[in-house]
């Protein structure tokens, strides 16, 4: 009996012990995520632009894959859309050379490069029709960009880029935005030759 009397007296004092045990590790476990969180640096100006002209370039560079090679040549012209002014828009290949070409333009103050000899005032070489030609020029152009970006810094973001009026951060966020803009046009040129935009597919249009 007084074994037993022990026995229930060590299970009183033990339970609470056990239970405060696995409670400060439950309490722990559920804290640790919070404070690995609040102990993350806040993104740099270098990655936040980068993923931002990453995104653009994912989707310019799949409406240029989209449309087929036989289409790089139409401009919403030959339509003859009655009370429509298109003449002398641009055609499809001129889109995509005019971004590529503008991206040079854009982020090699941001790097120093040189610009290339065949850029043309923002066209594009004037005698590339492929339409291969024309998306590695344009991959080569967005790497530029990404070359760019990641020497931004809050050190040096507020800073006239090199052989520009313009600050190394606005040249960024123009180079983003000009792409965003003629994206849009290219969608357009897509929809009007019966196909669906890539990031649009398996969405409701």
């Amino acid at each position: 009996m007084k074994q037993m009397r022990i026995f229930l007296l060590l299970a009183v004092f033990i339970s609470p012990v056990t239970a405060l045990a696995q409670g400060t590790r439950s309490t722990a476990a559920t804290s640790a995520p919070q404070v690995q969180q609040s102990q993350m640096p806040p993104p740099a100006i270098a990655s936040v632009v980068d993923r931002e002209f990453s995104n653009i370039e994912k989707q310019i560079v799949e409406v240029a894959e989209a449309m087929p090679e036989s289409k790089f040549s139409f401009s919403p012209e030959s339509l003859n859309i009655p009370g429509a002014d298109y003449k002398g828009v641009r055609t499809f290949a001129e889109q995509l050379k005019h971004v590529a070409a503008s991206n040079y333009y854009i982020w090699s103050p941001i790097t120093g490069d040189k610009l290339r000899d065949d850029l043309n005032n923002g066209k594009g070489p004037e005698n590339m029709k492929a339409k291969a030609d024309i998306i590695k020029f344009l991959k080569e152009s967005f790497a530029l960009g990404h070359k760019a970006a990641a020497t931004l810094a809050t050190q040096n973001m507020l800073q006239t880029a090199q052989n520009s009026k313009s600050t190394r951060l606005r040249l960024a966020t123009f180079g983003v935005s000009h792409a965003f803009d003629h994206y849009g046009q290219m969608v357009e040129y897509l929809r009007m030759n019966g196909i669906v935009p890539p990031a649009s597919r398996g969405k409701s249009d």
